[in-house]
């Protein structure tokens, strides 16, 4: 589904993906872990468009998007959520869900069949956005901030999900659900590439990883194979 080859993206002077591959098949869930400033969110960020890499190419169900704006990435089947949720925090619940599904190329129409259908999907997947659909975002805790956030992303049904750090900051009770919501997700036919600092949780949740060190894939594997890689224990599990 998807594919980078040799990607190098900078800021400025700075590069800070030195050469990243990796690939996604359709239906996994993947994970990119790594120390903080590896470039793990910059590879999200190339991937959908935010930024456009230096060298290298990126291929999404065939097709070459490196030159390709985000919007359009958007309406191809690609949904960003980004690192700190960044909902929208005056506008309701359900406002920030209506932005979610709206596209140049769709344009919104609230009151569609297939608008209320994805609606309904997200509610059933997340019931405490339905009884929060008229709060306003910012007065959310974390967590529900979190959730609807990837539930944004999950209205313009994508066929590939990016997640960078859903759990940061949030209860280990909250972590669970969420981590639980997006086994689901991947089980309702969308593909997940998750950036993760809880290397532990992503790894037992993700049917393959890529280590991430210094702006370059160090090692990749099944989960549960690095899992009991002992480099990967020492510097990210803890062990």
């Amino acid at each position: 589904m998807l594919e980078l080859n040799n990607i190098h993206t900078s800021y400025g002077p700075v590069e800070a993906l030195k050469g990243v591959s990796l690939k996604i098949n359709q239906g996994e869930i993947v994970c990119l872990i790594g120390s903080n400033g590896a470039g793990k969110s910059t590879t999200l960020m190339t991937i959908s468009g935010i930024l456009k890499p230096r060298k290298g190419s990126i291929s999404f169900m065939g097709d070459d998007i490196v030159k390709t704006p985000p919007h359009r990435i958007v309406e191809m089947g690609v949904s960003h959520v980004p690192e700190g949720r960044r909902i929208f925090p005056r506008l309701t619940v359900k406002e920030n869900l209506e932005m979610g599904a709206y596209t140049r190329s769709s344009k919104l129409k609230v009151k569609s069949l297939k608008f209320k259908d994805q609606l309904d999907k997200v509610f059933e997947l997340f019931p405490v956005l339905k009884e929060r659909e008229k709060q306003m975002g910012g007065t959310l805790s974390g967590g529900e901030q979190q959730i609807l956030a990837i539930s944004r992303a999950l209205m313009s049904e994508p066929k590939l999900l990016l997640l960078d750090e859903p759990s940061l900051g949030l209860a280990p009770i909250i972590v669970s659900k969420i981590f639980k919501a997006i086994k689901g997700i991947n089980q309702d036919g969308v593909t997940i590439l998750l950036v993760e600092q809880n290397a532990h949780a992503a790894l037992n949740l993700s049917n393959r990883g890529y280590v991430l060190e210094n702006g370059m894939i160090a090692l990749h594997g099944m989960g549960e194979e690095l899992l009991n890689n002992e480099r990967v224990k020492k510097a990210y599990l803890g062990e």
